[in-house]
């Protein structure tokens, strides 16, 4: 008599746990909705809003890892950590690389499987692009990646919204470096110690590929640091929860006012 009541049970606990899935993804995309949303866009992180002088240091890692060990030792020198945003090729090119970044103490973000147009793509594209060197990293490594950097710095609400969905914070910057330029180790320096951006909560935006960056990583940091900076990761920088957006993509405490 009891074997009849099995698989309608199973089913019942089946349902029960895609509608718990459902409520879940819907509680999100109102916490989502709270945070990050200005007016009737949905914005990433640009900045954070602070009091203390810190500022996040953060190379794209998307072609070559020719500069990588200068990079790490440069940072090591200053004793300075930062964030690494990484492509799944990337990451299957050079996973000495990626472990060598954990262990330094850095951040490992994540910067899609293929480096497409975010913007362009299908919600389930979206979301394999994401979970695809996602799931890499956290083999290679154990560790669980929760920043994302938009390819081309792209975005739309969609994808956003599938970052967080997917338990990710969406990060861009507000100082760009311009070492994609290859205008030289001089226009790197001043270009982001003299930036018009540049201050507390500040994310800056360099490359471990791009032709100077290396060259011009020393003096950057010396003279961040001589303007009373301190170098934290994005992970550290940034608000987990109990902020808002103002339409700069900076996050905002929500006990201040963004004005």
């Amino acid at each position: 008599m009891k074997k009849k009541y099995l698989l309608p049970l199973t089913l019942l606990f089946s349902l029960m746990f895609l509608l718990s899935i459902s409520y879940n993804r819907r509680i999100a995309t109102r916490v989502i909705a709270t945070s990050s949303t200005v007016g009737s866009r949905e914005l990433p992180i640009y900045c954070v809003q602070t009091d203390k002088p810190q500022i996040a240091l953060t190379f794209d890692a998307a072609w070559g890892n020719e500069d990588t060990k200068t990079i790490l030792d440069i940072l090591a020198k200053h004793e300075v950590k930062a964030t690494f945003f990484m492509t799944g090729g990337w990451v299957s090119s050079y996973p000495n690389d990626v472990k060598a970044i954990l262990a330094a103490g850095h951040d490992l973000g994540n910067h899609s499987e293929n480096h497409k147009n975010m913007s362009q793509l299908s919600d389930r594209e979206k979301t394999s692009e994401l979970m695809t060197v996602h799931n890499k990293v956290k083999e290679l490594t154990g560790y669980d990646m929760f920043l994302f950097r938009p390819p081309y710095g792209d975005y739309d609400n969609a994808v956003v919204l599938n970052a967080r969905e997917n338990g990710y914070y969406p990060i861009q910057w507000d100082v760009d470096s311009l070492d994609w330029k290859d205008y030289g180790v001089e226009a790197i320096i001043d270009t982001v110690c003299n930036h018009k951006h540049l201050g507390n909560g500040s994310i800056i935006l360099c490359h471990n590929g791009a032709k100077y960056t290396a060259q011009a990583l020393d003096t950057m940091i010396t003279t961040l640091k001589s303007k009373g900076y301190e170098f934290v990761p994005v992970s550290q920088l940034i608000l987990r929860d109990n902020y808002h957006m103002d339409h700069e993509g900076r996050q905002i405490p929500d006990n201040t006012s963004s004005s």
